[in-house]
């Protein structure tokens, strides 16, 4: 019953952790100092992921025949995505930025809704202020989801958290190294 109860995470080795510290590190530093270019080398590679891994989903249907409805849709999917991306890599790099904040809007709302739903079930005055906000800043981003600066700003923040994330990676990496 105990082995069932323990919890047992297994650490990247330090030079894995440091290895992506430097990736971030580098793909923040292009992103701030030459976004268009950075960002439309990113479509690039996402669009080949999303075309490549749309064939090797429906490859794995041909193996495995579960949910072969999902798996037929989805590499359907991944395959038009990543030949639409490919064709249009300009749009693309305008475009996606785009979804993405309506996404992250559309999150907000709904996040805040429930947040507001169980400040009234009892959760306190937290979830709700919480909850206002999220609804607040989710109609803000639904709102100029669609302007080049919302797109640029979205590049920035992606900047700055590769950054952050790559120097937290790195003391983490040195910091197991000595341990």
């Amino acid at each position: 019953m105990t082995e069932a109860m323990t919890f047992e995470t297994k650490q990247y080795p330090w030079w894995l952790l440091l290895m992506g510290g430097v990736l971030n590190l580098i793909v923040g530093t292009l992103l701030l100092t030459s976004p268009a270019k950075t960002a439309l080398a990113f479509v690039w590679v996402l669009g080949i992921y999303w075309f490549v891994q749309g064939i090797f989903v429906l490859v794995g249907m041909f193996i495995d025949h579960s949910a072969w409805g999902w798996k037929l849709f989805m590499g359907i999917l991944g395959i038009a995505a990543g030949i639409a991306v490919l064709r249009h890599p300009i749009a693309s790099t305008a475009a996606i930025p785009m979804i993405l904040v309506l996404m992250l809007g559309i999150q907000g709302l709904i996040m805040g809704t429930i947040s507001l739903v169980l400040a009234f079930k009892g959760g306190g005055w937290g979830a709700g202020i919480l909850g206002v906000i999220s609804i607040f800043f989710g109609l803000i981003l639904i709102g100029n989801y669609a302007s080049l600066a919302t797109v640029a700003t979205f590049i920035w923040i992606v900047a700055m958290f590769a950054l952050v994330g790559g120097i937290v990676q790195i003391v983490q990496a040195f910091g197991q190294r000595n341990a």
